[in-house]
């Protein structure tokens, strides 16, 4: 210790290293997930051959109207935020379920979903609309129990292929 320098001043630096250290090693290990409703929809990419590599598109696609094509594009989840809170179709959500937010498949649509990155997969049943976010390639926003299933929650974000497996009835989406 400088014996030039008083005791607060060593005690202030000593202090805030602490603080800094603490704030910076909190910053790495929080994990995605959205913080506000998504309720405005938006076209979803182009289907993509099952031996194409996987290629977003950063522009809108159609809508995905044929079960059995498969999609790829990027996957997040919410869960805590939104738990008990009522969906865009009208059920009651709840974040170990599985289900998803999509932005264009009707409501009851059921879709597989495959995490590219470790082949692990989940089926959900498409219960919430929103805007995913314009030239961010994300296609589908998962229940938390589904994120957990493809072991993406730490991430927050995945790089997922959907297969759509039924189509819902239209009649309650938009």
């Amino acid at each position: 210790m400088n014996p030039k320098k008083p005791l607060p001043f060593w005690l202030l630096v000593g202090t805030s290293c602490v603080a800094l250290a603490g704030v910076l090693g909190t910053i790495s290990t929080r994990t995605v997930q959205a913080d506000a409703r998504l309720q405005r929809p938006m076209a979803a990419p182009q289907p993509v051959a099952a031996t194409a590599t996987p290629a977003l598109s950063a522009t809108p696609q159609p809508a995905l109207k044929t079960h059995g094509k498969i999609y790829r594009g990027i996957a997040s989840w919410y869960g805590s935020v939104f738990n008990g809170r009522k969906t865009a179709s009208g059920e009651t959500f709840d974040m170990n379920a599985m289900t998803a937010c999509h932005p264009t498949l009707p409501f009851g649509s059921v879709v597989r979903v495959v995490n590219l990155r470790n082949r692990k997969s989940v089926i959900v049943r498409i219960t919430d609309r929103g805007d995913l976010g314009s030239g961010n390639g994300r296609i589908i926003d998962l229940s938390y129990g589904a994120a957990e299933k493809l072991h993406m929650t730490q991430s927050g974000l995945a790089r997922v292929s959907i297969e759509v497996l039924a189509l819902g009835h239209s009649g309650t989406s938009d």
